[in-house]
């Protein structure tokens, strides 16, 4: 069975582009619909199943985010026959009415946008076991549309580890890198009564 690893996801997108996503998905073919449902302000998309023999009792992997609000600010497009470099007035003294120049600048339209935040680590983001690859991959979707964020993980897909890095939107190369642990080797030379759990205080 294959198996995820290490996830770590600090993806932000919003909210609408997450429904947008799954309005047509290209789901793994053993998932074979996946339930959204909000809780507040958590988002929890859960798989269903495609394979009968699973009972509809058996809690699926499930994709699991916060909901945010944030302010995006609209970007003004200047003509391009006017000068845009800045203009500043100056007083009789010839020094810069800073002060003028401020009251004059108007604050960018802006509006509040609701973002889906899928941050933290493996229990907090994927849930449950049954379809938890399968729903591994469709996060990896997700993180491919999503214009921030990094997902990092470690796969075990047909008995080979692999290592997955997505950041911005876009596949990165990743490596996985083996390194023993000094504190094991130190700890098998005795024992650390305080840490012991078999002594009580």
């Amino acid at each position: 069975m294959s198996r995820v690893y290490r996830l770590h996801s600090t993806l932000e997108l919003p909210l609408e582009d997450v429904y947008d996503f799954f309005d047509d998905p290209d789901l793994p073919e053993d998932i074979e619909d996946v339930d959204i449902t909000r809780r507040n302000n958590t988002l929890i998309i859960s798989a269903v199943s495609a394979d009968e023999s699973i009972s509809k009792y058996t809690p699926t992997a499930q994709l699991k985010a916060s909901v945010t609000e944030n302010r995006v600010y609209e970007e003004i497009e200047e003509d391009e026959d006017e000068d845009s470099s800045p203009v500043h007035t100056t007083d009789t003294a010839g020094g810069p009415q800073w002060g003028a120049l401020e009251e004059e600048e108007e604050e960018p339209p802006s509006e509040l946008v609701e973002y889906a935040c899928f941050k933290g680590d493996r229990e907090t983001v994927l849930q449950n076991s049954t379809l938890q690859y399968e729903m591994f991959l469709v996060l990896c979707e997700i993180a491919r549309v999503a214009e921030k964020g990094t997902l990092t993980a470690i796969t075990c897909p047909d008995d080979d580890l692999e290592a997955v890095r997505i950041v911005d939107g876009e596949d990165r190369p990743a490596s996985i890198n083996v390194v023993e642990d000094p504190r094991d080797d130190e700890d098998s030379e005795g024992v650390n009564w305080r840490d012991n759990e078999f002594i009580s205080g």
